[in-house]
């Protein structure tokens, strides 16, 4: 079943989205994560429940990254996208907190071509799990701010949240 929750945050008021999981810390395994005006961000749909306390392992968290107590996530993911977005998403994972990498970068480590580096940025413009996979890690080659489906103003925001300097 699908289950949704809202909570305020430095970047808004941040739509969860998440499904029931047997495995997940605090039983919710996290489909969506979308902040206000988002390109392409998750929509309340007729079916879904909302339920806060399905998600209080997954807010924990989030308050503790937003407080500067927290560099990494602990949280099971739902599976989506295509098998090329799911490999620029698993690298994305892997981009250490307070640092950047460049498009091609992300594109280096999945072994794709230097000429699949738009294909990379539609493919983490397509991440539905803002903040919690972190694609506002990623920045242009010449070290520019580029591309944020929540906004560069977002992004800034969480890159300073991380002490990433200008």
């Amino acid at each position: 079943m699908t289950v949704y929750t809202t909570m305020d945050s430095p970047l808004g008021r941040l739509l969860l989205v998440g499904e029931e999981s047997a495995t997940a810390k605090g039983g919710t395994a996290l489909a969506a994560l979308s902040v206000p005006d988002q390109k392409y961000g998750a929509v309340v749909q007729a079916g879904w429940r909302e339920d806060a306390d399905a998600f209080r392992e997954i807010v924990s968290q989030l308050g503790s990254y937003f407080d500067g107590r927290l560099t990494a996530f602990d949280i099971e993911y739902v599976t989506s996208g295509s098998d090329f977005q799911r490999r620029v998403w698993k690298a994305l994972e892997t981009i250490p907190y307070g640092t950047t990498v460049s498009y091609g970068e992300v594109a280096a480590r999945i072994g794709a071509s230097r000429a699949a580096v738009r294909a990379v940025g539609t493919a983490i413009g397509a991440n539905p799990l803002l903040v919690v996979r972190p694609c506002h890690r990623v920045i242009g080659a010449s070290g520019a701010l580029t591309g944020y489906a929540g906004g560069l103003e977002r992004k800034r925001q969480l890159l300073d949240l991380e002490d990433v300097p200008s």
